[in-house]
């Protein structure tokens, strides 16, 4: 049977794709990145270059993307050197240059996977009390530290439960990824979508009811926060390094 003709798994819904391509797409670089790289880089003055990328650049490269994805599929071709074989049949050598497309996801995984175990470990930390015990920023930061086996201290004296949380992550991108596209990931983007929007408003209601500052940092408060983001230093904008990482971000 040729590749055309055997059966291909497909989305159920245009919601599960929806979710499924946000899922790939929100992640550390909007809750973390981003914010650093907007203080960083004129505050309210950088959704300006940001929103200019996201016109020039994204969105064109999001098209492009999914295009060649339907093109490719259209010859029974699910991956990047595939797709460009596709594109161009009367250069062979062209498929090979695919392989960028395999190698970089490759590599995300393998930190990502990292990503993944941490974060895991830390919320059950949280939840389990053990987190609170580090009050302190010192006291967190020694916390962090001894759970990636930088450091030795009373709360981590090896690397064992790093280990454990890694191996569980793991198993659990396996068992995802088992069931396919319509009972692994589209299933998994359902929960976990609506999950991510519901902790990020359940964040901005923390930020927002921040009780009284820090008396060492008496500025450092929710309305001035506000009035940096707001208050935009558009002479930012004159800067090419302000547009270059506006772009980078997208």
């Amino acid at each position: 049977m040729s590749i055309q003709n055997s059966k291909r798994e497909n989305w159920s819904s245009k919601l599960g794709i929806i979710l499924a391509v946000a899922g790939s797409a929100v992640g550390l670089g909007n809750f973390l990145r981003f914010p650093a790289k907007a203080v960083a880089n004129g505050g309210g003055a950088f959704m300006i270059p940001y929103f200019v990328s996201l016109l020039l650049i994204g969105i064109p490269l999001m098209w492009i993307e999914w295009t060649l994805g339907r093109f490719g599929g259209g010859f029974g071709h699910g991956t990047a050197p595939g797709i460009f074989h596709s594109i161009t049949q009367k250069n062979r050598f062209i498929k090979y240059f695919g392989v960028i497309g395999i190698f970089g996801p490759l590599v995300i995984f393998m930190y990502y996977l990292y990503i993944e175990s941490w974060a895991m470990a830390y919320s059950f930390f949280a939840l389990t009390g053990q987190l609170s015990q580090a009050a302190a920023q010192s006291q967190m930061q020694g916390f962090l530290q001894a759970f990636q086996g930088l450091t030795k201290n009373e709360f981590f004296s090896s690397l064992g439960p790093a280990y454990i949380f890694f191996l569980i992550t793991f198993c659990l991108n396996i068992f995802v990824i088992f069931h396919g596209i319509k009972g692994g990931i589209e299933r998994l983007s359902k929960i976990a979508m609506p999950l991510l929007l519901l902790c990020g408003v359940m964040l901005m209601i923390r930020v927002m009811t921040l009780g009284a500052p820090n008396p060492a940092r008496p500025d450092w408060n929710v309305s001035n926060g506000f009035g940096f983001l707001w208050n935009a230093d558009l002479s930012a904008l004159k800067s090419a390094k302000v547009w270059l990482e506006a772009a980078g971000q997208i």
